[in-house]
């Protein structure tokens, strides 16, 4: 019995280093695309990488980021705590989150204060910006996690979904939450 408590103690903290390690690499490609260092970005991915909506390559991928630099110029990403759930293998992962995109100079105070509360972050920014969510699949590269597969929504006002199902905006699901 004791042996059993050990091991779900070591791999819930395995888990929670495994979360850890995801959020990290989501504030590493956020610096990466204020930089506008696309390459950086990539090596964040596997080689058969895909984005969606529109199952698009790196490639292509590529050639839409580098369009969206240039049209931003200078620019901040802000985001809440990505919510991060990993596999039962430890394999696989995903993360959840939204965030907007700022031109350098636009003001947006008090976001950094909600970073721990997604709930309160989208009611703060959803009325006043263009408000997009990413959910990125991750693998395990070996003792890494790279990511495999992005999909992008943009917010409609009534919810990210793309079929115009009502999806709820509570971020904070059990099913996207790191403990």
């Amino acid at each position: 019995m004791f042996f059993l408590g050990v091991l779900v103690l070591v791999v819930s903290c395995a888990q929670k280093d495994d979360a850890a390690s995801i959020a990290e690499i989501v504030k590493q490609a956020v610096s990466l695309a204020e930089a506008h260092d696309i390459g950086g970005m990539f090596k964040l991915t596997t080689e058969d990488f895909a984005a969606h909506p529109g199952k698009l390559d790196r490639r292509e991928t590529k050639r839409i980021l580098f369009m969206a630099f240039q049209h931003y110029g200078e620019f901040k990403v802000f985001y809440p705590r990505p919510g991060v759930e990993v596999k039962q293998d430890r394999r696989t992962a995903s993360a959840l989150f939204p965030f907007l995109i700022a031109k350098e100079e636009a003001s947006l105070p008090g976001l950094k204060d909600l970073y721990e509360d997604p709930k309160g972050w989208l009611e703060a920014v959803g009325e006043n910006v263009d408000l997009y969510r990413l959910k990125l699949k991750f693998t395990r590269d070996g003792k890494d996690w790279v990511v495999h597969e992005a999909l992008i929504e943009r917010f409609t006002g009534v919810s990210f979904s793309q079929d115009g199902s009502r999806e709820t905006l509570d971020m904070a699901s059990e099913k996207y939450t790191t403990k």
